[in-house]
């Protein structure tokens, strides 16, 4: 298990190298390269996951060299039960990415090597535990994800693309600025665990012109990972971004890329600054209820399968937002409720998973019948479940899914994130139901022109879910049945690091300071 981590981010390069020396042309010997290479990567996370202790809260299997001693950066990994599920999704989701490009036609070597690139940045984000080693990875990922959309997208994909990096790119200069805030007024160190002990005195009652330099910190890299997740009114370029991305870069950028931005601000707002939890909780909690309700409502209006799928998106990452807002209900002045805090906390992370899946299945299932139709406009099609009866079942359940059914993964989640808001932002709680009524709307007024009605005669004949695509999704549709009836292994996987992340705000606190 020694060094496990670093082969983890790592193993993409050496797919990479080896792609680099396969001829032109030998388009199905570099699928089977990325294929092979994705899917040790998977096995590997899946190691890792059975050496993980579910009990230690604390950061496992670390790896720590200098890199640039006279700056104080080091090359540091870890993991815990925060960062394990998503470089376990990671890993499911980039393995069956593989399958979902295999018709890709189109400079196959530049795509796939691109492919395993974006890989190593999302997998750095996940372990890294140094700062600039955390920022480096984070722009990684920006150059492949600007050229998968550019060069392989739909008829705006030069658009879509420039969109998604100038956002982006406007996050991570925020997100720098914060970064050297905290490397100059806490010792001059990026060694994140080390932050997490000095940040929350040496920031205590510093001033930049005249405001709380915790604050400008605090508000300075929300905003580059709210971008990313995506919060309003951050949230303009995800809609465009995955109706013009590839299929497959569509199943990445819902299912992991945009649970990155949650991951930031639990792994460094939450761990550095907790402070500033208590300070922006509430704030918190209304941009979620304005995702939840914006993204439904949005969602509604769509004529574009994939466009409703993305907005759907907007709607589900504001129960997280929810959630999260909802650890400070184990502070005292909120009655120290820790359940509250332990179930919405909880909820956030794991609404972050079955989105994960759920969001993947429905881009993957979009994916499908686009491939026949050749569009993905609502009103097109009707009937089809006459024609596609397997793929319609697999698509029911995915969007059931989606809209919270109980017995589904998504249901549980949401449920935890309003458990533990509840307590505390009672109002907001109540007025976010209505998006759970926004999400059967419009997954149920999707669901009714496409699949029933009168057929349209275009598609009397169009093809059945073949085994290549029912190899993608079928792995995706069983975790979400299975946390649906069973949700507790995911639960005691992450139950210990989430006790330690909500003492840690509890205790370094000052409310009263602020």
């Amino acid at each position: 298990m020694e060094n496990i981590l670093s082969l983890i981010i790592w193993l993409p390069i050496i797919g990479i190298g080896v792609i680099a020396f396969i001829p032109r042309g030998k388009n199905d010997l570099i699928r089977i390269v990325s294929a092979i290479t994705t899917g040790f990567q998977f096995i590997l996370t899946l190691v890792l996951w059975g050496g993980f202790d579910k009990n230690i809260g604390s950061m496992q299997f670390v790896e720590r060299l200098d890199w640039i001693p006279s700056l104080n950066i080091s090359y540091i990994l870890g993991v815990d039960g925060l960062s394990l599920p998503m470089v376990i999704l990671t890993g499911l989701l980039f393995f069956i990415g593989v399958f979902v490009s295999w018709t890709i036609e189109k400079a196959v070597k530049g795509y796939y090597a691109l492919f395993l690139l974006l890989n190593v940045g999302v997998m750095g984000v996940f372990l890294s535990l140094d700062f600039f080693l955390f920022y480096v990875f984070w722009e990684v990922m920006l150059l492949p994800m600007y050229f998968l959309i550019g060069m392989w997208g739909g008829p705006q994909r030069e658009y879509a693309a420039i969109k998604f990096f100038l956002y982006t790119l406007f996050g991570s200069v925020l997100m720098l600025i914060g970064v050297l805030g905290l490397y100059f007024t806490c010792g001059q160190t990026f060694d994140i665990l080390e932050l997490q002990q000095i940040a929350p005195t040496a920031l205590n009652g510093v001033l930049w012109w005249g405001v709380s330099a915790l604050k400008i910190i605090w508000v300075l890299l929300f905003i580059g990972f709210a971008i990313k997740v995506p919060v309003f009114p951050f949230h303009t370029w995800l809609p465009l971004a995955h109706v013009e991305a590839p299929t497959a870069i569509s199943v990445l950028l819902a299912g992991i890329l945009l649970k990155l931005g949650v991951y930031g601000i639990l792994r460094v707002n939450y761990g550095l600054m907790p402070d500033g939890v208590y300070w922006f909780s509430g704030a918190l909690a209304f941009l979620g209820l304005i995702n939840v309700i914006w993204g439904g409502l949005c969602a509604l209006a769509q004529t574009d399968l994939k466009k409703l799928v993305a907005y759907s998106s907007v709607n589900h990452m504001g129960y997280s937002l929810i959630g999260m807002a909802a650890v400070i209900a184990a502070g005292e002045s909120n009655g120290l409720n820790l359940k509250a805090a332990q179930a919405g906390l909880g909820g956030a992370v794991f609404q972050m998973f079955n989105h994960g899946t759920i969001s993947a299945m429905l881009f993957i299932l979009v994916g499908v019948i686009y491939d026949r139709a050749h569009h993905r406009e609502i009103e097109g099609f009707g009937g089809l479940a006459s024609q596609m009866p397997v793929y319609t079942a697999i698509t029911a359940i995915a969007f059931f899914a989606g809209l919270g059914l109980p017995g589904l993964s998504g249901f549980v989640s949401e449920a935890m994130c309003f458990i533990g808001a509840f307590p505390v932002f009672k109002g907001i709680v109540i007025a976010s139901t209505i998006g759970i009524l926004l999400n059967a709307a419009y997954f149920l007024w999707a669901f009714q022109r496409v699949f029933f009605g009168k057929l349209n005669e275009k598609y009397t004949d169009i093809p059945e879910i073949n085994k290549r695509e029912l190899f993608t999704v079928i792995p995706l549709l069983i975790i979400t049945l299975f946390f649906g009836i069973y949700p507790a292994p995911y639960l005691d996987m992450i139950s210990s690091t989430m006790n330690v992340i909500i003492e840690h705000v509890v205790s370094l606190s000052t409310l009263a300071s602020m």
